[in-house]
């Protein structure tokens, strides 16, 4: 059994935590921003096809205390056999997290670390990896808690949030394992209909299909892991077989409606939804969204409007959620509603009570998922 990390929005650690026990991850904890638990190869990999929520993974390799950076220097080269995870022809990188006494300054202790590996490649080869900042081979990532030093690889080089289908952003775009995270926690059944009023590059609606779907989101990306020592390509390849095989490609699925005033943002939008290959499952409307009609069947809205912080000033945005709050309540009686806020100034003009706030980190803003029941 392996010790993972798996580093997740905040706000979104429950939810990661259900996530992962679907998926049969074992001794599952919930932290700040990350979910701990142990996990056999099969589930491993598992988790990597499948599971939407997570930024990323670090499989834990080695933990040792230190006082010192000359402590730290040996702990990593003692660490584990380098000569299998590390030869001079892979390149790699060193990430560093938390702070403890005598490693104040990340840039410092990565430094240190990375000396460590260098030095010991040399001792045994003659020669050592080069540095790659981008696409590296291994990624060593370092977290210090006082004296303590979790020594990790994470199993890709990028941010796993990014899907691969949005060609097209806007200027301050939903990531997608957020968006996936909200549709859950907004509880669609898939059968109902579920309208974005307010779509922009359509990242809310791509996740909600891709879920109703059961697509697995990491089927095309690059991960580190096949490079390991310990890869297995018979187990992933029947956990690849798996994820594929579970994809509903037939599955009829109720009206999904987005709608963006600027035709440039459409435009985004419906690139975005012809990269997923939805083109056939969502239908963005361009023009306000007082002028949609909704679909006679009682449904499911959610958005997420811009709240002063990145995109349009407070006072120009007053006059947005008002104009929603009287759409919500003249064409939308019976319905559902979720609207990403980052700004309770703004989202008063609603002239509305929220039923449920559920507290969410968005880019480093705090938000809040608001649930409203039309009447």
């Amino acid at each position: 059994m392996m010790k993972v990390i798996a580093v997740l929005p905040q706000g979104l650690e429950a939810l990661g935590a259900e996530e992962l026990s679907l998926f049969g991850a074992k001794d599952i904890k919930t932290l700040k921003r990350c979910v701990s638990f142990e996990a056999d190869m099969s589930c491993f990999y598992r988790l990597h096809l499948r599971a939407s929520l997570p930024f990323r993974f670090l499989r834990e390799v080695a933990r040792f205390y230190c006082s010192s950076p000359e402590e730290l220097y040996l702990g990593v080269q003692k660490s584990l056999d380098w000569s299998e995870w590390l030869p001079p022809s892979s390149s790699f990188k060193v990430n560093v997290t938390g702070i403890s006494s005598g490693f104040n300054h990340s840039h410092f202790t990565a430094l240190k670390v990375k000396n460590a590996i260098i030095d010991l490649q040399r001792r045994l080869w003659g020669e050592r990896s080069e540095i790659d900042l981008n696409t590296p081979d291994i990624c060593v990532h370092i977290h210090l808690s006082n004296q303590l030093v979790i020594l990790s690889f994470a199993t890709s080089s990028e941010s796993l949030h990014r899907r691969g289908y949005r060609p097209a952003m806007g200027i301050a775009p939903l990531k997608e394992n957020l968006a996936a995270g909200l549709i859950r926690l907004a509880d669609w059944d898939y059968q109902c209909p579920l309208v974005d009023p307010l779509c922009g590059s359509g990242t809310l609606l791509i996740e909600a299909v891709n879920l109703a779907l059961s697509r697995a989101p990491g089927l095309s990306k690059r991960f580190l892991f096949k490079g390991w020592p310990d890869f297995s390509e018979s187990i992933w390849n029947q956990e690849k077989d798996i994820a594929c095989s579970l994809e509903k490609k037939e599955i009829e699925l109720p009206p999904i409606i987005g709608c963006e005033q600027d035709f440039n943002i459409a435009d985004n939008a419906m690139t975005n939804i012809r990269s997923s290959g939805l083109e056939d499952k969502i239908n963005i409307k361009v023009n306000h969204f007082r002028d949609i009609d909704l679909p006679s069947t009682q449904g499911l809205l959610v958005c997420n409007p811009p709240y002063g912080k990145r995109i349009g000033a407070e006072e120009d945005l007053s006059n947005l959620y008002r104009e929603l709050g009287l759409f919500l309540k003249e064409k939308a009686s019976g319905w559902d509603f979720w609207i990403l806020s980052g700004n309770p100034n703004l989202t008063k003009f609603l002239r509305m009570k929220a039923n449920k706030r559920v507290p969410i980190s968005n880019g480093g803003i705090d938000c809040r998922w608001l649930n409203y029941s039309i009447r």
